[in-house]
């Protein structure tokens, strides 16, 4: 029986692998929508920059954790995430189940939803084992945490988080430990037309920095909360984990 979720609520998990499908509804002036996952530390934080799977980096090296090929489903697009939470090292405690958009914010995606499914059957018409229909609360995200997948025992529990971040996905890795490089090389003077540049959006009122990790009680998991955006470092920022965020992979592979 599929399990219908609210913001907050959560579900224990029998199934030994997941898979996890987002899907939206595409259109006229919608943004398109880029599922990714964060594998964290007792610390909630990525333990390398591996920890971070995404369209330019769809496999964790364990291969464990790994984004699939977009998919249109009647009238809609699907972008899935499959983890095998059985064989996950001991020292991944949670899997941030996390979704982007490009070009515009998700006040203009609708019907987001994300279903969680038993990645062990093969039987393609089976039930999800969960629903979650995210709605961003401002309307200004360009990057959601729409779920997590975290331990509880020797078991898996799946909670609806819905929590936005105005910064978009270099923002969302940055608050979870990755440290993203954005600068790009300096253009070198050359004879004929000037060089195409890509617009940036005007930069807006600083972001404050994310606050530490909540502390985890002894025999237990730290409460409930998720770090806000956090500045991303630019260029003479301190040396440390250096993460190159590249552009957008392509958007989805038709039948």
């Amino acid at each position: 029986m599929t399990q219908a979720m609210v913001k907050g609520s959560n579900v224990a998990l029998d199934a030994p692998a997941v898979r996890a499908v987002l899907r939206w509804t595409p259109g006229t002036g919608v943004p398109d929508v880029d599922a990714s996952a964060l594998l964290l530390g007792a610390d909630a934080r990525v333990r390398t920059d591996e920890d971070f799977v995404f369209y330019n980096q769809p496999r964790h090296p364990s291969g464990l954790v790994r984004r699939l090929s977009k998919k249109r489903v009647g009238e809609r697009l699907t972008d899935t995430v499959e983890a095998d939470l059985a064989a996950l090292d001991a020292s991944v405690d949670q899997i941030v189940l996390a979704a982007s958009s490009d070009g515009d914010t998700f006040r203009l995606v609708t019907d987001l939803r994300i279903a969680l499914y038993d990645a062990s059957t093969a039987d393609a018409g089976a039930e999800p084992l969960a629903v979650f229909d995210v709605l961003p609360e401002t309307g200004a995200e360009n990057a959601i945490i729409c779920g997590e997948l975290y331990r509880r025992g020797d078991t898996w529990k799946f909670r609806a988080v819905a929590q936005g971040y105005p910064t978009g996905l270099v923002g969302l890795a940055t608050a979870f430990g990755i440290s993203v490089d954005e600068s790009e090389p300096e253009a070198t003077a050359a004879p004929g037309p000037e060089p195409e540049t890509v617009a940036r959006p005007a930069a807006g009122p600083p972001v404050p920095q994310a606050p530490p990790p909540p502390a985890r009680p002894p025999g237990g998991r730290p409460a409930h909360a998720y770090p806000g955006p956090a500045r991303v470092p630019g260029p003479g920022a301190p040396a440390g984990q250096e993460f190159r965020l590249p552009p957008m992979g392509p958007q989805f592979l038709r039948a």
